[in-house]
């Protein structure tokens, strides 16, 4: 709930012209532009805190670097790339200047055809690019269990729409984190605070280029 609250306090402000609220006393720190996380339970922070969420943690590492970007948790636990689709417009509501897209995990879990999944994946980025927006991709990979042929079609998507949209690709989202015990949640899915600064240390130079791309610093 505190997540989805978030988030559309924020899609409130993007419409009205309003800014977030910050502490009393404190001043709005000045912003060089707005990156939209947009994507499931791996982007919204499921099972941990939201300042352990990634969005969270990346935004923290881009202003100890010295790029002063605001970084917008959009994620909503359970969504597949079909929900992701419906959604596109409401995320452009927050103005983004770069948006790190992570969707399709649920899609896979479900056993989805992975054709469907490509072709809301491609029809998500290639909005966003209409509208000026640079996109980082993150590639997924499924459990081993649902079968290789499965797999291989599924790993197969984020290349793809990377190599035919020239998007930025981050090859996995969850290297280094996936399947390991003491960096996910009990379930086994979802990373921990832990897990989620190693997915921000696997995306961070990716956003890098992305805010390079787009002029900024």
């Amino acid at each position: 709930m505190r997540n989805l609250f978030t988030i559309f306090t924020l899609a409130i402000c993007a419409m009205t012209g309003a800014g977030p609220a910050f502490a009393a006393g404190a001043d709005k720190p000045a912003s060089n532009g707005t990156i939209v996380a947009f994507g499931d339970s791996l982007t919204a922070g499921y099972g941990v805190p939201e300042s352990e969420a990634y969005p969270a943690q990346l935004q923290r590492k881009l202003h100890q670097a010295g790029y002063q970007w605001t970084v917008i948790n959009a994620g909503i636990s359970g969504e597949t790339s079909t929900g992701a689709l419906a959604r596109v417009e409401w995320v452009m509501k927050l103005k983004p200047d770069i948006v790190i897209l992570e969707t399709g995990a649920n899609d896979g879990l479900r056993g989805q055809d992975p054709v469907l999944a490509y072709r809301n994946i491609d029809k998500i980025v290639a909005t966003l690019q209409s509208k000026g927006v640079v996109v980082v991709l993150a590639g997924m990979r499924m459990l081993k269990n649902l079968g290789p042929a499965y797999t291989t079609k599924f790993a197969a998507i984020y290349p793809r729409v990377a190599k035919e949209r020239k998007v930025i690709l981050v090859p996995f989202f969850l290297e280094k984190v996936a399947g390991k015990e003491g960096l996910n949640l009990s379930d086994g899915v979802h990373p921990t605070g832990k897990g989620y600064a190693i997915v921000t240390e696997t995306v961070y130079p990716y956003l890098v280029k992305a805010i390079k791309q787009k002029g900024g610093a």
